[in-house]
């Protein structure tokens, strides 16, 4: 197998990339307790998969209420600033390059998890289903459970979280990342806004397409204005369809998801940010995403691509010689092999992901993978 298109250098920002291999956010739960604190055992941990080109952490939250699964990590305090600095100076010893995922979990939260127990936010007072968040049920013991009903946000509450992501932004430049990236996908908080399902609004944030792509339009520009538009990326789930599969979450499905995700693509363009992440439908059978809408992100958008869902390097490659994709994400195959770029490369077989040991826990399942030859 040729995988030789993964080791071209790659433009992002102002990055040249070693490789075309990215290391997408995946949720890990290993954070300091209490406190929500990044840890010399996540350092370890991204620094061991820093071959890949691009690495982007676990989703972060900006704010207490955005978080939605205990053990995740934030960056809204000097602790968290002061933990995240031991990952990006690690993952920088070794010439890596690491952007900080930025996440509001909004409506996909607990009672449990929010400050003095109160509704978690959203667009609107819509609740959601089909979705389990995890709580905490005794030290380092926690259970899935159904989400809390949210509140709406008032439209003050809504341009004060614009400036809280840009203050997490800015955040996460002290903690010495390249870069961050604004999670919009999977049905969190700015995906709320997106979508047609759970935005209710009547103010300027709600209604029209034009209007509940506001938040994202303003939060994007917030950040990159903040920070630098080279620094900045964004991910998308658009879903063209979905599964009764029961998973942790899932987005959703807008009645027309072509020209829903490319005017927010659009948005993105107008700012001139560094890239453009894309999850795909990941679950067993799922259909492959229309070619003509990767078609039309191309068109639309100028910056680096990446596309994540379950790729193999013979698929990622095909991938990248299509010319559709810039990078290619690969989730569970960089969990369970931290020299996974190594093996890419050499065509090496790939060590089993574990999936007792995804989420919480020890260094058991996350930094104890062997090297190959193992």
């Amino acid at each position: 197998m040729n995988n030789s298109r993964f080791f071209t250098p790659a433009k992002l920002g102002h990055h040249t990339l070693k490789n075309r291999i990215v290391l997408p956010p995946l949720t890990r739960q290993r954070s300091t307790q209490p406190g929500n604190v990044a840890n010399e055992l996540m350092a370890e941990y991204y620094q061991q998969r820093a071959g890949a080109g691009l690495l982007v952490t676990e989703g972060t939250q900006i704010e207490p209420r955005g978080q939605g699964y205990a053990w995740t990590p934030g960056i809204h305090t000097p602790e968290q600033i002061a933990g995240w600095r031991k990952v990006t100076e690690a993952v920088h010893a070794v010439d890596g390059v690491i952007f900080a995922q930025l996440w509001h979990v909004g409506r996909v939260s607990h009672t449990a998890l929010q400050p003095d127990g109160a509704a978690p936010v959203s667009a609107s007072a819509v609740a959601t289903d089909r979705v389990s968040v995890f709580i905490e049920t005794a030290p380092g013991a926690g259970e899935l459970v159904p989400p809390s009903a949210p509140r709406a946000l008032s439209t003050d509450e809504v341009q004060e979280l614009v400036q809280l992501y840009i203050q997490a932004a800015r955040n996460a430049m002290d903690a010495g990342f390249d870069g961050i990236e604004l999670h919009c996908a999977n049905g969190y908080l700015v995906n709320q806004f997106i979508s047609a399902h759970s935005n209710l609004r009547g103010d300027q944030y709600g209604g029209s397409l034009h209007n509940r792509l506001r938040f994202l339009k303003e939060v994007v520009a917030g950040v990159a204005e903040c920070i630098g538009k080279e620094k900045v990326g964004v991910r998308f789930a658009p879903l063209f369809t979905t599964t009764d599969e029961a998973r942790t979450y899932l987005g959703m499905v807008e009645e027309d998801p072509h020209t829903t995700y490319i005017e927010a693509i659009k948005v993105l363009q107008d700012v001139g940010i560094a890239y453009l992440s894309i999850a795909e439908a990941d679950w067993d059978n799922a259909p492959a995403m229309p070619l003509s809408f990767r078609q039309a992100v191309r068109d639309s958008f100028s910056g680096a691509i990446i596309y994540a869902g379950r790729y193999t390097a013979e698929s990622g490659a095909q991938l990248l010689d299509s010319g559709l994709a810039d990078l290619v994400a690969f989730g569970r195959p960089f969990m369970a092999n931290p020299d996974l770029p190594a093996r890419i490369a050499n065509d090496w077989p790939l060590n089993a992901l574990n999936p007792a040991t995804v989420y919480g826990g020890t260094a058991e399942g996350y930094v104890d993978y062997p090297l190959y030859p193992g």
